[in-house]
């Protein structure tokens, strides 16, 4: 399997452990991958906030580049990623944007080829059962909260490989190591972006928000593929607990660290020992035992019988924590937690409507949530089929 690799400006500089483990996962998958000859910035934040033709003629002169190679391109960065994808769509919709995206950036170019995620390469093109294969370390014993961000997944128009309000390929990555994957209620929320310099104080919150929900997850570490929402979550950090008084530190790992140092890297290797929040000692702490019979650790059975355990002998403080925090994505938004709960559209909108306002339901769900999510979806199947029964009295 071979990809055109662009790396953009983070990689090589803020975010080099990204680029480290990227390249070493990918080694180990064997997947090759090549680096856009003379790449440039993708203009990320600033060109489409600045000039609409230049937000799409800046990606769209490296997807040129790498379309006349033939290859798909891979992009890490999730920004990066979210405007290759906008500029792929603006191309092949429209003839008129493609017509002037060529002339500014004096090349052909016809949107044939297709950049995917990191996301998308190694869980649905390498696949998950390649990943487990090469899993030498498992990382038994961590539990990890998967954060998508908000550029990853949305809008579904550009991206559409996963679901846009809960997304499962990051999870799916960290189970397959042996890690825990928890659900929570921050998964794609934003970490503010650039607004951390501009506007501290709309910020400051926002990461607040995402960091404390980490923690009442029971997350170990919070696991992403964005370098900005680690340059905000890892590298401030230390100014949100000074800010928020908080006692604690969590980590923040590229989904591609934890990939590399289960198939066999050292943290030193990939740079993992440039986190500003120590992410190294995490790592050194857990049982990685060799992986040769590892076997169905990560089956739908063994899962079920694990989560059964682990909610049995919960600490009732740790249990409340789980509750508050599913209370309160209700709260904020009962659209993306109904989801969550059912698959169909139309009855997740009714599930919605019912709780809003609902106190009491809004708890049990919540509960159930904690400690079984069998029981919440019953629940909230219950709720939808007696909503429908009363409309239709």
């Amino acid at each position: 399997m071979k990809f055109a690799y662009y790396p953009g400006c983070s990689l090589g500089s803020s975010a080099i452990e990204y680029h480290l483990s990227t390249k070493k996962a990918a080694e180990f998958l064997e997947i090759e991958l090549i680096e856009l000859e003379d790449w440039n910035c993708c203009g990320a934040t600033s060109a489409h906030n600045t000039n609409k033709l230049l937000s799409l003629a800046l990606p769209a002169r490296n997807l040129a580049i790498a379309e006349d190679t033939g290859l798909d391109v891979l992009a890490p960065c999730a920004a990066c990623y979210n405007r290759f994808r906008a500029t792929e769509h603006s191309v092949r919709e429209d003839a008129e944007n493609k017509e002037k995206v060529q002339k500014a950036i004096d090349m052909e170019y016809s949107a044939s080829n297709e950049t995917v995620s990191v996301l998308e390469l190694f869980a649905q093109k390498a696949g998950v059962d390649a990943i487990k294969q090469k899993v030498k370390k498992p990382l038994n014993g961590l539990k990890a909260v998967a954060y998508y961000g908000c550029l990853l997944v949305r809008p579904v128009s550009h991206t559409g490989f996963d679901d846009p309000e809960d997304p499962q390929t990051l999870d799916e990555i960290i189970k397959a190591l042996g890690a825990t994957s928890i659900d929570w209620s921050h998964k794609t929320e934003c970490c503010s972006a650039a607004l951390a310099t501009s506007r501290p104080d709309v910020a400051a919150p926002m990461m607040y928000d995402i960091l404390r929900a980490a923690k009442e997850a029971e997350a170990d570490c919070i696991v992403t593929v964005c370098p900005l929402c680690v340059m905000n979550l890892d590298m401030r950090q230390k100014s949100i607990k000074n800010k928020y008084k908080l006692d604690y530190d969590i980590p923040v790992y590229y989904i591609t660290e934890l990939m590399a140092v289960a198939f066999g890297a050292t943290p030193q290797e990939i740079k993992t020992d440039k986190h500003f929040v120590e992410a190294v000692k995490l790592l050194e702490r857990l049982p990685l035992e060799d992986n040769s019979d590892m076997g169905d650790n990560n089956t739908d059975n063994k899962k079920t019988k694990q989560e059964a355990a682990a909610s049995k002998d919960e600490d009732p403080e740790a249990l409340q924590k789980k509750i508050n925090a599913f209370k309160k994505g209700f709260e904020k938004n009962p659209e993306k937690m109904s989801a969550r709960l059912i698959d169909d559209e139309e009855r997740a909108k009714i599930l919605a409507e019912v709780v809003t306002g609902d106190e009491k339901k809004v708890t049990k769900l919540a509960e159930f949530m904690a400690s079984d999510n069998e029981k919440a979806k019953k629940a909230a199947e219950a709720y939808v089929t007696g909503e429908i029964k009363k409309r239709n009295k």
